[in-house]
């Protein structure tokens, strides 16, 4: 192993690997006090009282459905948006693409407020429905960024290659621009989920109370300032995001790899 390598495992473990291994010891230990003089006591009270929720994994499917819908929408949207401004040159595109970035810019619960008497008027408040559109506000705007900076890595030429070639669109699409645009697929999917579940203020507005996310049953928990017992929420709230990744990361690993073929002949 390298010295470069052996730096980079040391810094990965001290930054990440440690902090959750401490919130994790700290979710199974009684309160330290070094005052008292007592050592660290092992308890599994907070993942009981955690259990006993009665919301808890109703609020965790509600988030995850809201986290995936969220996902594909973006992809929808920001794929081809992505792909337009970075290969195609029109009048007016320098104001689109403004226009497009512009709710990063806007603090989004003025952009909420602003939506929720529209969204009531046309009864998408207090609906998953709604939830699921406001969370685009946060996120498609990061995704359109993300594609476009890869699409214009990839360049025009590599995307005009399989048409010579006589690639259809989906065969272009599947074969050649996704596999390409994989470190993209993953930065926008753990992009998106982690804004999508970490969303309580805009959730609770259009949601109305009536739409159960994780973050509206965590702010609840912070109420009877238990470290063990926040310890052990903010474990199961990271494994969430984590598994939803493993997920996506599982399906995206099935794109094929013809797309080395137009390489070589580029």
């Amino acid at each position: 192993m390298t010295l470069k390598k052996t730096l980079f495992y040391l810094v990965t473990g001290g930054v990440f690997v440690f902090p959750l291994f401490l919130l994790l010891l700290q979710s199974i230990s009684a309160p330290f006090r070094f005052h008292t003089g007592n050592g660290i006591t092992l308890q599994w009270a907070s993942y009981q009282r955690l259990w006993n929720d009665p919301y808890l994994i109703e609020a965790t499917g509600t988030s995850v459905l809201i986290a995936f819908s969220v996902l594909v929408l973006n992809f929808l949207i920001a794929l081809p948006a992505g792909k337009a401004l970075a290969t195609t040159t029109f009048r007016g595109k320098a104001i689109l693409e403004a226009f497009l970035l512009a709710p990063l810019l806007i603090p989004v619960l003025a952009i909420t407020m602003g939506l929720h008497l529209w969204m009531i008027r046309i009864g998408l408040a207090d609906t998953a429905a709604g939830v699921i559109l406001i969370h685009l506000i946060p996120t498609v705007p990061y995704s359109i960024k993300i594609f476009h900076n890869t699409y214009k890595q990839i360049g025009s030429s590599m995307l005009q290659q399989p048409e010579v070639l006589g690639a259809g669109k989906l065969q272009q699409l599947f074969t050649i621009e996704l596999p390409l645009m994989k470190p993209a697929i993953r930065s926008t999917t753990f992009l998106t989920i982690v804004i999508s579940l970490s969303q309580y203020a805009i959730t609770s507005i259009i949601g109305g109370g009536q739409v159960r996310t994780l973050p509206m049953v965590f702010f609840p928990f912070m109420e009877n300032a238990d470290p063990s017992l926040m310890s052990a929420f903010s474990i199961w709230f990271a494994l969430v995001p984590l598994a939803m990744y493993a997920i996506v990361e599982g399906m995206i690993s099935f794109l094929p790899y013809t797309h080395t073929r137009w390489r070589n002949q580029r």
